[in-house]
């Protein structure tokens, strides 16, 4: 089965597992999409791989046997697809792609619409949408779920935002108030609940079962300011660009928060804490232009 990966795929898979990590796994791809297919249990009929895709999976477009479209996500062990599924299977299509199958590193979901996500929608609806959206993906794990705290999830990048400090001095403010905020919120957190754990406005893509619904969910339990802190700064570079880009990212925090119900300042904590960790970790794969724009957004809080 021949095929080529997205190119924004294949640069994420050489940050999170090495070029030569990358490497094997593309080069089994064509094996694996086979035994995904087998594995499912489905009669499943190949039409193209969903481009530009996501940065941690294949998704290839298919039809059902009795022709209903559907998804194919393929998956290296790294990307959690087991959590993944776990996490699906426990919302059963509430708020999320609905799960129709799954085999070994592979998931098969009913088909939304790839090119159209709420990014495509004038900011203010997006926000909204992205709200009721994401506040019903807020439910009580299962029991006896193997999915990491954000405790154990944020920690694991305390040591390497240290490393980044320690590299560029510059960085040592944001950085150390990142991680203050941090052992703040770890310290007492006031609720455990199934979160998305990547969630924004492009995980957030058109349906037909209902308007919109969230995928690539990086599952974890804890508090819903965490999960809702990634959403503050979407669109970034568009904030960056508006003379007025740090008072309506603090709006944000502000209207976001009440609007859900979250604690406002402990949104902004998360909100600071995950922009400084996610714009040392750019800048250490190489990503310069994109680290840089999210820490002068972790500036403004």
């Amino acid at each position: 089965m021949g095929f080529e990966p997205p190119q924004r795929l294949v640069r994420a898979l050489g940050e999170s597992y090495g070029d030569e990590g990358a490497a094997d796994w593309l080069a089994r791809l064509p094996a694996l999409t086979e035994e995904a297919l087998s594995a499912t249990g489905q009669d499943t009929t190949v039409e193209r791989v969903a481009a530009p895709g996501g940065r941690s999976s294949l998704v290839l477009l298919v039809t059902c046997a009795d022709g209903t479209p559907a998804a194919l996500k393929i998956a290296p062990p790294g990307a959690g697809p087991e959590l993944e599924r776990a996490a699906l299977a426990h919302w059963n299509g509430w708020g999320a792609v609905q799960l129709i199958a799954s085999g070994p590193g592979a998931l098969l979901l009913e088909r939304l619409h790839p090119e159209v996500s709420l990014r495509s929608l004038p900011e203010a609806k997006a926000l909204l949408e992205a709200a009721g959206t994401v506040r019903r993906l807020w439910v009580e794990p299962p029991a006896g779920h193997g999915f990491e705290t954000v405790a154990e999830r944020t920690g694991r990048r305390v040591a390497p935002m240290r490393a980044s400090a320690a590299a560029d001095p510059g960085l040592e403010p944001l950085v150390s108030a990142a991680l203050a905020a941090r052992e703040e919120l770890v310290a007492h957190s006031p609720e455990l609940l199934l979160l998305h754990g990547n969630f924004r406005q492009s995980k957030v893509l058109a349906g037909e079962r209902v308007p919109w619904l969230t995928v690539g969910p990086e599952p974890l339990v804890g508090e819903r300011a965490y999960d809702l802190a990634r959403l503050v700064r979407d669109r970034v570079e568009d904030l960056i660009a508006s003379p007025g880009g740090a008072v309506t990212a603090r709006r944000r925090v502000r209207k976001l928060a009440d609007s859900l119900d979250v604690d406002r300042e402990r949104l902004h904590g998360w909100t600071l804490f995950r922009a400084v960790e996610s714009g040392t970790r750019a800048l250490a794969v190489g990503r310069r232009q994109e680290g840089e724009l999210t820490l002068e957004f972790a500036s403004w809080l």
